[in-house]
């Protein structure tokens, strides 16, 4: 491929399984239930985040996990006709790659790629289930940030553009993070296509409040990527709101699919009848992984 293309080429939707303590290695015991803790059911751990179990997904441990490529068939044409979770079945030892950004190098340099921006897997989920409580997603996630820093860098050898996670619940903090993330060597950001909710309530993300925050990652020339996540949408009766209710079994096609699409469509025309790009000229925006 690299010959093909005559460079070796960035792949801008890379991701990390995080470990157990991703959210909680950095954040003071005693938010705990405030925020992210971990409890066992038998032989499975799963996370309480806002002093609820969260079951959004099987094995938020991720270890073991199913093999990369597992799904090929399923996105191929379903020869066999199968369920989605029936691919899923088989499962290994997590692969070292998944998280440690040295063997993720080795992986990179095995496919040819050049460089990753890469993002969270649990962590696109979470600010939801925490936005009745904006102090508890900035606690939970200036803990999450810093653990991303530790563990995968900003730009790790200017190859691995560890992305940190924002949010406007609070444009203060999000403000003097955005800066702490920059001066730590920040490249890309990534947020939830959603209207952050305030103390005092929603907030339009693009709304003259927020023009500080924009400002700031319009001068730095950071990449803000709005990426796929839970981003609260509702399917109105249509289909069962539940995160992975799509994979139940009884899985069949329904709206509940295309939230993502529809949240990231709402995102991107907001910023654009907010006239972002001519307010902030240098301002960068990308969807990733929305449809």
């Amino acid at each position: 491929m690299t010959s093909e293309l005559g460079y070796r080429p960035i792949d801008c939707d890379n991701h990390y399984y995080e470990p157990v303590d991703a959210f909680t290695r950095h954040l003071d015991p005693v938010h705990g239930r405030r925020c992210v803790e971990w409890a066992s059911f038998g032989k499975r751990k799963y996370p309480v985040v806002g002093g609820r179990v969260w079951h959004g997904v099987a094995n938020p441990t991720f270890d073991p996990i199913a093999p990369a490529g597992a799904m090929h068939d399923y996105f191929r044409g379903n020869p066999d006709g199968k369920q989605p979770w029936e691919f899923l079945a088989e499962r290994e030892p997590i692969p070292a790659e998944y998280r440690d950004r040295q063997a993720r190098l080795a992986v990179m340099d095995r496919q040819g790629l050049d460089a990753i921006w890469l993002f969270p897997t649990l962590g696109v989920l979470f600010e939801e289930l925490l936005k009745h409580d904006p102090g508890a997603v900035t606690l939970t996630f200036s803990a999450f940030n810093r653990w991303l820093h530790e563990d995968w860098g900003f730009a790790h050898e200017n190859r691995i553009f560890g992305a940190p996670y924002l949010s406007l619940a609070d444009v203060d903090w999000a403000c003097e993070e955005l800066e702490w993330a920059i001066d730590e060597g920040a490249r890309v950001i990534v947020m939830r296509p959603a209207v952050p909710v305030t103390a005092t309530g929603p907030v339009n993300p693009f709304d003259e409040q927020c023009d500080r925050f924009w400002q700031t990652v319009a001068d730095a020339g950071v990449t803000c990527v709005v990426h796929a996540g839970d981003s609260g949408y509702s399917s109105n009766g249509w289909a069962d709101d539940a995160f992975s209710g799509q994979f139940s079994n009884e899985w069949k096609p329904s709206i509940k699919s295309f939230a993502i699409e529809r949240a990231a469509a709402d995102f991107v025309i907001t910023s654009v009848f907010h006239r972002m790009f001519d307010r902030f000229p240098k301002l960068r925006m990308a969807s990733v992984e929305n449809g």
